[in-house]
This record gives structure tokens, C-alpha cells and sequence, in this order.
């Protein structure tokens, strides 16, 4: 039934704050490039070829800067990072094809410290991958996925080194937190052949699952990004158009339909959204939310609101690490890039005014664009107000 083997080290005694940010979440990282969720640290791998190392980049002072932290032997590609709130870096490696050991680095004058946290065994046909920085800034976790069971790993924060803190029937993808305390845990669930529908996962109750999306009984139901301050859900499902995803939008726990906009469905372009603006308390209409466009001519930046009709593009920095960047409570959307003249940029973008709210025309176009029968599972089903730290 477990999913998962532990193994410690002797070095598992100091262990602190950590966290990491994709996001992007849901997932993970296409970019390799990750942010914490507060904003300050972002991680990826630097380098070329034979010769990759962890680079860290600090991003909440006066103008960005990378600090590489090498080790006597050059990382492999599949190197998993996640910068911690406190400046170190999570590392994940996969070993002998199912050992994945963790260990965090960090500068020490002129070289690199790293501390070995210990190590999970996936066997079989089991993967382990790192989940989204948890937003309370001192816990990183990792997920196994099984054909049959999912388990939920902290792997730094613990006292002892890796430890199992949920076990969650069917196979789990994704990876979105629900609160700003880390307890809340979105998964993508799959039960054998039946739809993906996202659950929530309860940490500090011993992975207790509640529904969380089940827009139709048939449809697959994915959850992208969350903001906790608005309730503000970016979802993407194919019950509107069975067997084509659409990208929409939700409340956390409310009543109304989740709504699938046409202005983010593109001919020929595939739309993911990377970042939403937070501090927007009860307003999830007002948040801005960046999304990457991604086509055959390339990438660039969306921008858009709930309440908005249309999305406004714009040009993406050149040598911007796609899908990277996140939203300030102000409006300033940052994007992190890398050019031969500047390793180490961030460029900040307005987001457009909101615009004057736009009647809804009464056409037959407007049903399919927001079918009533798509909402989200109430809050009374799915109970997620109580975000206070069990006691």
C-alpha cells in the first residue's frame, strides 16, 4: 500500500525553512525556472551542455542578481530545484533510476554548502517529482506517483529527514495550494480509466481528501493556478467541448458557474496561464493573470481579467525564460530573461487598465461560452474556510 521507501542520512538533524515557487503551478516547470512564492529567490540550472550548475537569483532588491552555486561535479538535466524563503536551494536527484536523493545548497563565501536531507525510493513503475513552493516559506514536498496510490512526501522542513504525510488513492498529477499556510493541497485525480477530477488534500489531517472540482460527471477537470486572497480558480477542463480542453475560470467555493471565455481560446496557439496578481482580497474579477501563448511564429505574454472580454498581448523580453515570471500585489508583472548582456534581467510590465464592464450579449454564443451546468463543487461539500493550523 505505501508508495514509497525512506531513507535518511546522518545529516538530518539541521533542517529548516524552505519553499519554492512553479507557480506555476501547476506544474511544474517547463522553464526549469522556479520562484518562490513571496517572490524573493527564483532557481534554475545554468550552464550548457556537460557543464549544468545551480544558479540562484535574487529577485526582491534594488535590481536582480545570480549567484551560481557549482559543486565538484556538474549537474544532470533532470536536476529538480526549488529556491527556499531563505536563500538556500532545494535540490532533487534522481539516482540509480529510483533513488531520489535532496540536499540544499548554498553559498559560503566563495564556495558552495550543502546539506544532504536524505532520500525516497520510488520502485516499479513509480515517478517522483517535486510539487509547487509551499506558500508558508519553510516546507518543500514531493510527490510519488503510483499506478494505483499516491503519496505526498516532506522531504525538507521535517524534523527527521523525508516523511510520508499523505497517501491519496488513484494516480495524482498537478500541484496547487489552496491556502497561504501550506495545509490545503490541490491534486489532479485520476481512479483508473475514469476522468481526472481535482481533489483537496487536507496535510494536516493525515491527507483527508474532499472533492474540489466535478464540473460534469464525465468531464476531466484540472486545476492550473489558485490565488488564496481572491478565491480566484483558473481551471481547465473539456466540459464545454468533450475531448477539447478549454480554459476557464472559477471562485473558490462559490455558487456561480465556472466560465470559459472565447478571448482565451486561440486558433492554432496553445494558452497556459503562469501567474495570477495577488492581494486582490474578494475580488477575483480584478486579478490580473499572465498566461504564456505559445505558437509556431513563438512565445509571448497574455494579459487578462475575469472582467475583462479581451486579452491584451504583448512582447515578451527577448531571452525571457518562458512561463516564468509572477504578478506584485500592485500590477507590475515581472518576467525573468537571460541575454549575453544581461545573465541575470527581469523586466517589469503594466498591466493594462481594468476595462469598463461590457454588456452581455444575449446570444446562443454567450450559452456556450458560459455553460451554467459547469460549477464548481460548493464550499459546504468541499470545506476549505478553515485555513487556521490545526491546534
Amino acid at each position: 500500500m505505501t508508495a514509497c521507501a525512506i531513507e535518511t542520512t546522518a545529516e538530518d538533524d539541521d533542517r529548516e525553512g524552505n519553499r519554492g515557487g512553479e507557480r506555476a503551478g501547476s506544474g511544474a516547470w517547463p522553464t526549469g525556472f522556479t520562484i518562490t512564492a513571496n517572490g524573493a529567490y527564483a532557481a534554475r540550472l545554468a550552464g550548457a551542455g556537460d557543464a549544468l550548475y545551480v544558479e540562484r537569483w535574487t529577485l526582491d532588491g534594488p535590481e536582480p542578481y545570480a549567484v551560481p552555486l557549482p559543486l565538484g561535479q556538474p549537474e544532470e538535466p533532470g536536476t529538480r530545484l526549488l529556491p527556499l524563503a531563505d536563500g538556500r536551494v532545494l535540490v532533487s536527484r534522481r539516482v540509480d533510476g529510483r533513488r531520489n536523493t535532496f540536499s540544499l545548497l548554498y553559498p559560503t563565501g566563495p564556495a558552495t554548502g550543502e546539506l544532504q536531507l536524505g532520500a525516497v525510493q520510488a520502485p516499479g513503475s513509480e515517478h517522483l517529482v517535486l510539487l509547487p513552493p509551499a506558500p508558508d516559506g519553510i516546507c518543500a514536498y514531493a510527490m510519488c506517483v503510483g499506478p494505483d496510490t499516491t503519496t505526498v512526501w516532506l522531504v525538507a522542513g521535517g524534523a527527521f529527514g523525508p516523511e510520508r504525510v499523505a497517501e491519496v488513492r488513484g494516480r495524482c498529477s498537478g500541484g496547487v495550494w489552496l491556502d497561504r499556510t501550506g495545509r490545503l493541497l490541490a491534486l489532479d485525480r485520476q481512479l483508473g480509466d475514469g476522468p481526472v477530477k481535482t481533489v483537496a488534500v487536507d496535510l494536516e489531517r493525515g491527507g483527508e481528501v474532499t472533492p474540489l472540482l466535478q464540473i460534469t460527471e464525465d468531464s476531466h477537470d484540472r486545476l492550473l493556478l489558485a490565488d488564496p486572497d481572491s478565491g480566484l480558480l483558473l481551471i481547465r477542463s473539456d466540459a464545454p467541448s468533450p475531448g477539447h480542453d478549454r480554459l476557464g475560470w472559477g471562485v473558490l467555493g462559490s455558487l456561480l458557474p465556472v466560465r470559459f471565455p472565447e478571448c482565451l481560446r486561440l486558433d492554432d496557439a496553445a494558452v497556459t496561464p503562469f501567474a495570477v496578481q495577488p492581494g486582490q482580497v474578494l475580488m477575483p474579477e480584478s486579478c490580473g493573470v499572465a498566461l504564456r501563448i505559445d505558437a509556431a511564429a513563438g512565445s509571448w505574454v497574455g494579459i487578462w481579467r475575469p472582467s475583462a472580454r479581451r486579452m491584451g498581448h504583448v512582447a515578451a523580453p527577448a531571452g525571457w525564460l518562458a512561463g516564468a515570471g509572477l504578478w506584485t500585489a500592485g500590477g507590475v508583472l515581472r518576467l525573468p530573461y537571460v541575454t549575453a548582456g544581461a545573465p541575470c534581467g527581469l523586466a517589469d510590465l503594466e498591466a493594462p487598465p481594468e476595462p469598463e464592464p461590457v454588456p452581455e450579449p444575449v446570444t446562443v454564443a454567450a450559452v456556450v461560452e458560459e455553460p451554467r451546468v459547469c460549477r464548481p463543487v460548493p464550499l459546504q461539500q468541499a470545506p476549505l474556510t478553515d485555513r487556521r493550523p490545526a491546534g
